[in-house]
């Protein structure tokens, strides 16, 4: 969006194969910034007069405020509670664009129980199912009706960890196609429970593992998707509309901001509407349960609720935040933010 209107900026990323690195534009100059100390060190001297990130977490361990910015915007990458950050994820930004308007309350409790500055917040939609949406239109993938798709969030509340091959196993028993994919900071945060879940898993030639940037052909490939609280049940549920399958557990808020909430976060309360729990003791008839799990007509108006409080106004995404960071960039420069 700011390449179509020709609007000069800068773009940063710790991803070395990031394809934004080759994205074409006169206006746009991309750099590749390292990753951990140094990416740090890079981004607390930056000079800027607006920063947009997707990196939650300001002021809080390494990634400190620049003198050198005069207003940090945060960018949600993901549909679900804003407050599922680890603690303090967005107290420090100036300005965070929310995906739906659900979030906004959560956000407002926090500044007051924090005293913490009040932010902007600003309802714009969501940039990556945008984009999903139009790709989605041109995907040419077809469905055997037997794939299952694992793709949990990462840590000691994810799948992967908590569950592992208890739950891989049984679902690798069965005669449905498995692909697993973990989410990307599993490779870097717990990538020993990866490769051993790898290793344990290799006997089995219809568990397919995927690492691919992007999620959108292993969801379209997917009968049905299972996931714990990962943004990525949104995602299936937005473009494609399956069933989706969460295993049952008690989860520990303590390490995140809805920890920190009275109300139970939105993420769980819709899952419970639109996916199917399934309990650990059930684990070993999961062949059974896949077979007989059909999304119901519930299901499906569940779910076109849950993306109108969380999918604001789809498709005009980048348009809202780009106009929006012009108008801040116009008020530092006439004093008046």
């Amino acid at each position: 969006e700011f390449d179509r209107r020709g609007i000069p900026c800068t773009y940063y990323t710790s991803g070395e194969d990031d394809p934004g690195l080759y994205f074409p534009s006169p206006s746009i100059t991309a750099r590749y910034i390292g990753r951990g100390k140094r990416a740090y060190r890079f981004l607390n001297f930056l000079e800027a007069d607006v920063c947009l990130m997707t990196t939650p977490g300001l002021d809080v361990f390494q990634l400190k405020r620049s003198p050198g910015v005069a207003h940090y915007a945060h960018i949600l990458h993901a549909v679900t509670d804003a407050t599922l950050y680890r603690l303090f994820g967005l107290d420090y930004f100036d300005t965070v664009f929310l995906t739906g308007p659900y979030q906004e309350a959560d956000i407002r409790y926090l500044e007051e129980l924090r005293n913490t500055p009040r932010k902007r917040l600003v309802v714009a939609g969501c940039t990556y199912l945008d984009v999903l949406s139009e790709k989605v239109k041109h995907l040419q993938v077809e469905r055997n009706g037997k794939t299952v798709l694992v793709a949990p969030s990462w840590g000691e509340n994810g799948i992967l960890r908590r569950f592992g091959i208890k739950l891989l196993r049984p679902l690798a028993e069965t005669s449905h196609h498995v692909i697993i994919r973990p989410h990307p900071q599993s490779l870097v945060a717990e990538r020993e429970v990866v490769e051993r879940l790898q290793k344990e898993l290799s006997a089995f030639h219809h568990v397919e593992w995927d690492f691919e940037r992007e999620n959108v052909r292993a969801l379209a490939k997917s009968d049905v998707l299972i996931s714990d609280f990962s943004g990525i049940i949104f995602d299936f549920a937005f473009l494609f509309g399956g069933p989706i399958l969460y295993p049952k557990f008690e989860f520990d808020f303590r390490i995140y901001d809805a920890g920190d909430v009275p109300t139970e976060p939105w993420t769980f309360r819709t899952l419970r509407n639109i996916g199917y729990a399934l309990e650990e003791k059930d684990f070993e008839k999961i062949g059974e349960i896949l077979e007989s799990i059909r999304m119901d007509s519930n299901r499906r108006e569940y779910i076109e609720q849950a993306k109108k409080e969380a999918y604001d106004q789809p498709g005009s995404a980048a348009e809202r935040v780009v106009e929006e960071l012009i108008k801040i960039r116009e008020e530092i420069s006439y004093g008046v933010e």
